[in-house]
């Protein structure tokens, strides 16, 4: 999920249990002393962040709205707090002799806030309405393998700045999806995906309720949910509380009556919270604090360290001449970043440079897919930039990387482009600078309509450890977080012939070979992986950090007085 998520397994299999999992104290501070103010009310506040769209799965595919969504949703098949590994959530059975054709029973007395039913058609209903492409939803992407994808979902003939509008498809319902009963459907594949159960915990492939067909716009921001938490309130740019779902069958139940999802503009005021006990949890520890391992000093028995399947990223607009460049200068910008240093010196070592597409802790990983793309070599970034230019692409004189100002992402931005500014030297003809876009909503609204006018820092936080979940959302032709608009045809067979493979050992070479034919176009540059830095207040305990970077909502509790 882009940072904003299933892994591949063999029929009955589960995944490789990882043994990563970020779990932590929240033990509380020996510091301060009294009463516990959120035992009174039952609230604790986390730090969030304002979403891109809001609350219909089916149109989320950043972390913003993806962490505030998985409280309140459940979907079929849910990933283990600890290992990542896929168990049924929803889904009482999910079936296949073939791969290809899968029955899909619910559980029975299943309940949506409002009190009706979780049904088979909820979830055929709002696969359908996602998949339809006149619907604009962000998550279409996800359906492509269902049989009739193509004829409910239609591309726009010259992109998105063109004239021509996509034809309307022929029909608003999958072919492929069959309701059975109240409690089971049939999904039928054009191809075999052993990856498919995986996915299905996927924000994507929730169903949706009867009330969001009557208001779709409304119900984005006030949702009929069925996860276990239920929605309460968004002040935008301010806050989103949810509370407790009385109704939520799951074996292990909430710990809070609400959660606030408090929305800061500054990590760095969040983390003086954090500090101060006022926030009671961020997985965010700003770099200021990174320094000399300040947060854990300051923090103490309330720190959390670990890892997680989080990469970060620069990607290009590939459909955008200017600031899209070409491959050989895309290859002298990574070849002038000094990932070690950056790394050593903004974040105390806490992100470790990267030299592939993949985040190392995910099944299918294999060192180098960068080749030597991804080290820092000055004379080779000046000799890359001169190819470039000898093969007709001009740079512009000031060539932006953004970000959004609501994170901290100011220091690192700045390091990468001084290093890259350096590397090219004084008379390359080209700047780099660092620019802000005010919240982290706006800059993924300017990406997604393809307005953006420079690089941007982007990051993948995985949806499942699987090496798939880093290259078919981001790479292939159309994906739903393919930010650039890159397509490459002979990447795209690569890929679909990974994802048809049945033995998972043969399908992971082949997701491996496509991750390196990545470095032909160099669509985007890999910098480092995200090491786990996480803290709580003295009030809350039990606190769980999963291998996804987020909290486990069910696993914080507030402290007896």
């Amino acid at each position: 999920m882009r940072v904003t998520k299933g892994a591949k397994i063999a029929t009955g299999t589960a995944l490789l249990a990882l043994g990563v999992a970020a779990c932590g104290g929240g033990g509380g501070s020996s510091s301060g002393g009294g009463d516990n103010p959120r035992a009174a009310t039952g609230t604790v506040y986390i730090r969030g962040c304002e979403p891109q769209t809001g609350f219909v799965p089916g149109n989320i595919n950043e972390t913003c709205g993806g962490t505030i969504n998985e409280f309140v949703y459940s979907r079929l098949v849910k990933y283990n707090s600890d290992t990542a590994a896929p168990e049924l959530d929803q889904a009482e059975s999910i079936e296949t002799t073939d791969n290809k054709v899968w029955t899909i029973k619910l559980k029975p007395g299943l309940k949506w806030t409002d009190g009706t039913p979780v049904t088979a058609k909820n979830y055929v209903d709002a696969w359908n309405y996602t998949a339809y492409s006149p619907n604009a939803q962000l998550g279409s992407f996800w359906f492509g393998d269902i049989v009739g994808f193509d004829k409910v979902n239609t591309a726009d003939p010259d992109g998105p700045d063109g004239p021509k509008e996509a034809p309307k498809p022929e029909t608003d319902k999958l072919e492929g999806l069959e309701v059975v009963d109240d409690l089971t459907f049939k999904v039928t594949l054009t191809a075999p995906v052993a990856v498919f159960r995986t996915k299905l915990g996927y924000t994507s492939f929730a169903a949706l309720p009867d009330a969001f067909f009557k208001d779709p716009k409304g119900f984005a921001q006030k949702p009929v949910t069925n996860g276990p938490f239920k929605f309460v309130q968004w002040d935008h740019n301010s806050q989103i509380i949810v509370e407790a779902n009385p109704d939520y069958p799951g074996p292990e139940k909430p710990k809070v009556k609400k959660i606030v999802y408090k929305m800061y503009k500054d990590d760095n005021a969040a983390y003086a919270d954090l500090v101060s006990n006022n926030l009671d949890f961020t997985e965010l520890i700003p770099p200021s604090a990174l320094a000399g391992d300040k947060w854990k000093t300051d923090l103490g028995d309330r720190a959390i360290d670990g890892q997680q399947g989080v990469i970060q990223t620069i990607t290009f607009p590939l459909y955008d001449k200017e600031f899209g460049g070409n491959a050989d200068f895309r290859k002298a910008v990574s070849y002038a970043i000094d990932r070690k240093t950056i790394t050593d010196k903004i974040f105390n070592k806490g992100r470790v440079p990267i030299n592939g597409w993949v985040s190392p802790i995910v099944e299918g990983f294999k060192d180098g897919a960068c080749g030597d793309l991804c080290t820092y070599n000055p004379a080779k970034a000046k000799e890359y930039l001169a190819k470039a230019k000898s093969e007709g692409y001009t740079p512009p004189a000031e060539f932006p990387i953004w970000s959004n100002a609501d994170g901290t992402h100011k220091e690192w931005i700045e390091a990468t482009v001084n290093s890259i500014n350096q590397a090219f030297g004084a008379d390359a003809g080209v700047k780099f600078v660092h620019k802000d876009m005010p919240t982290f909503a706006e800059l993924r609204d300017t990406i997604t309509q393809h307005k953006i006018k420079g690089a941007f820092r982007t990051g993948w936080q995985m949806d499942y450890p699987h090496i798939e979940n880093f290259l078919n959302p981001l790479y292939k032709t159309g994906a739903s977080s393919n930010d650039g608009l890159y397509s490459n045809k002979e990447l795209d067979k690569k890929l679909h012939e990974a994802d048809t493979a049945t033995d998972p050992a043969q399908a992971n070479a082949l997701y491996q070979q496509a991750e390196a034919m990545l470095q032909q176009d160099m669509p985007a540059i890999p910098l480092w992986s995200y090491g786990l830095q996480a803290g709580t207040s003295k009030w809350v305990t039990g606190v769980k950090v999963t291998p996804f970077g987020v909290l486990d909502p069910l696993s914080i509790a507030i402290k007896e007085a």
